[in-house]
């Protein structure tokens, strides 16, 4: 059964703080600010339990609330600066994160403890990754994690500016950069369900992954040359085929007051098509992109400035939902 938009909880982070909205039984929504002294940087949703969720933050490590983003206590890696957080479709007790400077630890038994993976740091290449996103900090971190939906074992990690890297042994071992995604990652992602498909954004366009992500393809046609500064993308839940990008000509271009932004859907290997609620370019950049494992079609953008659009038909037309959740970085949940 499809939940309606006002059962939904949304939840974001900016780099600073945790917002969360909500919908009382009257209709009203509201929108609560959380973890304000925390630095929250990304979440993950327990895929098994709609009321479980976790945050990291920068410096403060991983917090997890069990009441769907209400309340949250600390769950480890104190002074830890937490880019990304992958809950395991398999077993939710396994969780990943990816740190800063780039590194990857892993916890079996729900955040209670961590074990960083050492391999990571002999990764060829590493030495080369840098990150101009946070200066005048360069080090790179592990922008993004995934776990394979159909092979427990199977972890694609992508590193701002660095490569985009694969375990086939649960984290155990990871693989060099993989050929044909882009260096640059700002969103990685596996299909929900098809543990065959995997998806891309970043500085340098798009990126379809095949075979259990380990064979890869730059998925740039329609786009033209200059529209590859990719910053999100999502997939549809039933029809891994459809997939959407958001882009823009640059960092100056994408997340600022005078951006010019570009989003797209791709079907069935197609060109990519525009879409969106006005005319491109777009003054806000789609930060987050989320779609509904149990509502194909739907999917949701979350915009830089705190804007939340919805759509139930792939992208042909669009609602602005009605609440502001003030400014949002790189992640957001809808449960």
């Amino acid at each position: 059964m499809t939940t309606t938009l006002s059962q939904k909880t949304f939840i974001a982070v900016d780099n600073q703080q945790l917002t969360r909205a909500s919908c009382d039984r009257d209709g009203r929504w509201s929108v609560e600010t959380l973890l304000s002294s925390n630095k929250a940087s990304c979440l993950a949703a327990d895929p098994t339990n709609k009321n479980i969720v976790y945050a990291g933050a920068n410096g403060e490590g991983v917090f997890r609330s069990e009441d769907r983003g209400r309340s949250w206590a600390p769950l480890g890696l104190e002074g830890q600066i937490v880019k990304s957080l992958a809950v395991s479709p398999h077993d939710p007790d396994v969780i990943y994160a990816g740190l800063k400077p780039a590194s990857v630890t892993l916890s079996r038994d729900g955040g209670q403890s961590w074990t960083e993976q050492e391999s990571f740091q002999r990764i060829r290449g590493r030495r080369f990754w840098f990150s101009p996103a946070e200066p005048p900090d360069k080090r790179p971190y592990v922008q993004a994690i995934t776990i394979s939906p159909t092979n427990p074992d199977v972890v694609l990690a992508g590193i701002e500016f660095g490569a985009v890297v694969r375990s086939d042994d649960g984290g155990q071992t990871w693989s060099n950069h993989l050929k044909g995604t882009v260096r640059d990652c700002h969103d990685l992602k596996f299909h929900v369900t098809n543990g065959d498909w995997a998806y891309e954004a970043g500085g340098g366009g798009a990126a379809l992954g095949k075979k259990s992500g380990s064979r890869w393809r730059k998925a740039n046609k329609g786009l033209g040359l200059s529209k590859r500064y990719g910053a999100s993308c999502a997939a549809d839940p039933e029809r891994p085929e459809i997939w959407y990008y958001a882009t823009s000509f640059s960092p100056g271009k994408a997340y600022g007051k005078e951006a010019e932004v570009y989003l797209y859907r791709s079907s069935g290997g197609g060109d990519w098509q525009p879409i969106g609620w006005v005319d491109h370019p777009l003054p806000q950049l789609p930060v987050a992109l989320v779609t509904d494992p149990s509502s194909p079609g739907h999917l949701y953008a979350g915009l830089t400035y705190g804007d939340v659009y919805h759509s139930a038909d792939y992208g042909d037309s669009w609602q602005k939902l009605p609440f502001n959740m003030g400014r949002i970085w790189r992640s957001m949940i809808v449960i």
